[in-house]
């Protein structure tokens, strides 16, 4: 069972106020995220190490800025559109088979709730090089408990209630360290933070962003997108209770 948030924090983004944020793209390039942000580790073999150039400022920043002993690890930074599509197709699969007597308007919703569609003029932050999924881990690469005593999906929200003292306060330092550069966070997710896409005009009030859809030559990461491919064809079921063994 997911626990109870607190709703009178973040600001929610639904698709309609998304689709109105006019874009004024800067043509800031993506770059390396692994040469501008060192401090930063890569927490997944399949992220693409692309984001736009003051992302990556920030996330360098954001990264110096946590507790001893923390660091900040990158589990999804600029997606292709195709990955992106991947992603929210696999999702809808998995909401199928967990909520079958919903129809499509209802299991759509339900998608959208964790996955931005493809279909809509605002593209999905990921798309943009404005976004990244990041997690804290430790000296080790282990990953910082953030979400305990709740599995990670179910205490997806930011501002969850009910978690131990221990993954409360790991939560906010990496919470204070990315709001703190600059980023906004999306408040249905603790692992998503954005800077200059529609999603962060949102949440901070603008009418206009700085980032829309970006693009890469496949060759820099074709190798790595054959990688996601097979790694989704492991992923469980988030919308169903973990299989005991």
């Amino acid at each position: 069972m997911s626990p109870k948030r607190d709703w009178s924090k973040g600001t929610p983004e639904p698709i309609h106020l998304l689709n109105k944020i006019k874009e004024l793209d800067n043509g800031e390039p993506l770059v390396d995220i692994r040469v501008v942000a060192p401090s930063v580790r890569m927490f997944r073999p399949s992220v693409i190490p692309y984001v736009r150039q003051t992302v990556a400022e920030m996330c360098e920043k954001a990264a110096q800025a946590l507790p001893k002993g923390m660091y900040l690890g990158l589990v999804e930074g600029w997606r292709p559109i195709e990955r992106q599509q991947r992603i929210y197709d696999h999702i809808y699969a998995c909401a199928v088979e967990a909520y079958p007597e919903r129809n499509h308007t209802a299991l759509r919703r339900t998608v959208c709730r964790w996955v931005a569609p493809t279909d809509q003029k605002a593209p999905p932050g990921h798309c943009t090089g404005a976004a990244v999924d990041v997690w804290l881990i430790d000296e080790n690469n282990e990953v910082i408990d953030i979400s305990s005593p709740y599995e990670r999906f179910q205490a997806a929200a930011t501002f969850s209630l009910g978690l131990s003292e221990t993954a409360l306060r790991n939560r906010m330092a990496l919470y204070d360290a990315m709001m703190g550069v600059g980023f906004s966070n999306c408040r249905d997710e603790w692992w998503h933070y954005s800077y200059g896409d529609a999603g962060y005009s949102v949440r901070m009030h603008q009418d206009s962003c700085v980032y829309g859809l970006a693009k890469l030559p496949l060759e820099l990461y074709e190798k790595l997108e054959l990688e996601h491919i097979e790694a989704m064809k492991v992923r469980i079921n988030p919308f169903l209770p973990p299989k005991k063994d």
